[in-house]
């Protein structure tokens, strides 16, 4: 991919990957491999770590269309290669936390996902995006349960 024309962006705005049927399969060694390595990368990158979430889904049975979306997050690694974690010495001493949710975000199981990060001093320690493990009757609910999750996070303990 060394040719490849950059993405803005690691993965598409409202994409629904749900299992298509009908779409051709992959080579399903070659997929998990690919996504293994950007789940190790997204440690240090969480600005992919939402979209790797998402590819990851579809481990099991990956299609043409998730392979897309992997590439897409190889374009859009290509574009940044000097993002990543930066870690800087300030003079605030607080602990941050930040969290949201989207309602039924997902068109297979209606559940939502939620996504939190973490600031010791300023700088970015841990960060988690995930499908609720229920489905919220409303966006309110799925907005609770992220919070709930952010403050029990090991760092806020």
């Amino acid at each position: 991919m060394l040719g490849c024309k950059p993405a803005e962006t690691p993965i598409e705005q409202n994409v629904k990957l749900n299992e298509i049927n009908g779409d051709t399969p992959v080579d399903k060694g070659r997929y998990q491999r690919l996504v293994g390595r950007l789940i190790y990368l997204s440690h240090t990158r969480p600005d992919i770590a939402f979209s790797v979430s998402v590819v990851s889904q579809h481990m099991h049975n990956p299609q043409e269309k998730h392979l897309e979306a992997v590439n897409r997050i190889l374009r859009y690694l290509k574009k940044t290669p000097g993002k990543g974690l930066f870690f800087r010495k300030t003079n605030e001493r607080k602990v941050e936390a930040f969290t949201d949710a989207d309602w039924a975000g997902s068109t297979s199981d209606r559940r939502s996902t939620s996504g939190y990060c973490t600031f010791v001093w300023g700088n970015l320690v841990t960060w988690r995006s995930k499908k609720q493990t229920v489905v919220g009757r409303s966006s309110a609910r799925a907005k609770f349960r992220a919070m709930a999750q952010g403050k029990n996070s090991n760092l806020l303990k």
